[in-house]
């Protein structure tokens, strides 16, 4: 293939012939970004609100992350778990440091989904029980064990069958949570926000309940912060809003600024000898080097009152939007959820024209996760496509 620049149509001709295909793909070829902004390949430029599915918040080719990959490509790309690594070691006291009180230990992965599996996998050997209860629209990950754990039908058709031992409750309903507990219930698994449900937000009652309940049977709570996490809801974690101390944590997305770096951070109730799990890439040196970066740029630009901030202002300019086709919005910091009366699909495709990305969550709601360090300028150049599609 000749190297200079391809065509759009020749771009997409090359992935749709070599690519095994599981993406329902948009009719734009992406190839550079920088921030809140993504140019296509004919150089059109797009306000980002899908952010690599909330990875990018602290922006495209963040300075920090491109900086800290560059010197340490140059010096060790890879060093596998049975050796110790300067770099590794850095990335998981800082972790540890942001992460809550309950969380001392860390195991690092390359995704999220990895994390999820890891948690399974060691609370089970931890507690010696073998049952999850999750929620009714909770997502944690299509890998075995983590699609275990995910509630939506059209993820699970067609694997079974998957790992026994998961059940399902409605969302933010503690008497359902209770009456599903048994004395082989190993762990309790919950998202703080609900991504990929829709922007469903916990209620901190319910948390508390699901906290108490955990300590009284002896369950490990696991909170999957995967999508919330860093800085992303105006906090650095969604749990700092209520107090929460988890027994083990998830990890992934923003965490590498655009890596991909995922982790499962546990309490000391989780002992497991060692050689009881493991992982090839799971922090190696570049990883962590981008992880490092990406958490310092947050914590030198306390990115978690940016998210704060910018969030109630695009909640603002979203709340003059009058359109009898939205039925709520929902939002916590910079992760925003706007409910429609009927299919998002056609208006994202819409906005899409009109300059702007946005997602998906479900059929109805359109998802908005804004790389952080969004202008001003561009978070009202999004909220005018909005209310012109939506008018």
């Amino acid at each position: 293939m000749e190297t200079e620049q391809l065509s759009m149509v020749s771009y997409k001709e090359l992935q749709d012939q070599y690519e095994f295909d599981v993406f329902p793909k948009r009719d734009i070829v992406i190839t550079k970004g920088k921030d809140a902004l993504v140019w296509d390949v004919e150089g059109n430029e797009y306000v980002d609100c899908v952010a690599g599915i909330g990875v990018a918040t602290i922006g495209h080719a963040n300075d920090y992350v491109v900086k800290a990959v560059s010197e340490q490509a140059a010096k060790l790309i890879t060093c596998p778990g049975i050796f110790y690594n300067d770099t590794k070691a850095e990335l998981l006291e800082k972790l540890i440091e942001i992460t809550p009180e309950s969380l001392t230990r860390a195991f690092l992965t390359n995704s999220g989904t990895e994390a999820m599996e890891a948690a399974i996998k060691l609370t089970r050997l931890a507690t010696g029980k073998t049952k999850f209860i999750s929620t009714m629209k909770g997502f944690h990950g299509r890998t075995m064990g983590a699609l275990s754990a995910t509630h939506k039908a059209d993820y699970r058709e067609g694997f079974g069958p998957l790992v026994p031992g998961f059940s399902f409750v409605p969302y933010n309903n503690f008497e359902k949570m209770a009456a599903a507990v048994d004395e082989d219930t190993a762990g309790i698994i919950l998202e703080p926000i609900q991504g990929e449900g829709g922007i469903n937000i916990a209620d901190e009652e319910y948390l508390r309940a699901v906290r108490k309940l955990c300590d009284e049977k002896n369950i490990i709570l696991i909170i999957d912060e995967i999508q919330t996490g860093f800085c992303r809801t105006g906090k650095m974690f969604a749990i700092d809003h209520y107090g929460l101390q988890p027994d083990v944590m998830t990890l992934a997305k923003a965490i590498g600024g655009g890596f991909p770096v995922g982790a499962a951070v546990f309490s000391d109730k989780i002992e497991v000898a060692k050689g009881k799990h493991g992982t090839t890439y799971g922090g190696n040196p570049l990883a962590c080097a981008a992880a490092k970066a990406s958490i310092q740029f947050m914590l030198d630009n306390k990115l978690w009152v940016e998210a704060e901030e910018k969030g109630t202002y695009f909640r603002n300019k979203l709340d003059t939007i009058q359109s009898d086709k939205i039925r709520s919005i929902r939002n916590m910091g910079f992760m925003f959820g706007i409910e429609l009366r009927e299919k998002v699909q056609p208006y994202l495709l819409e906005l899409m024209s009109k300059g702007v990305l946005a997602l998906p969550a479900g059929k109805t709601v359109i998802r908005m996760l804004p790389p952080v360090p969004i202008t001003y300028e561009q978070i009202d150049k999004t909220t005018d496509a909005l209310k012109d599609i939506l008018k």
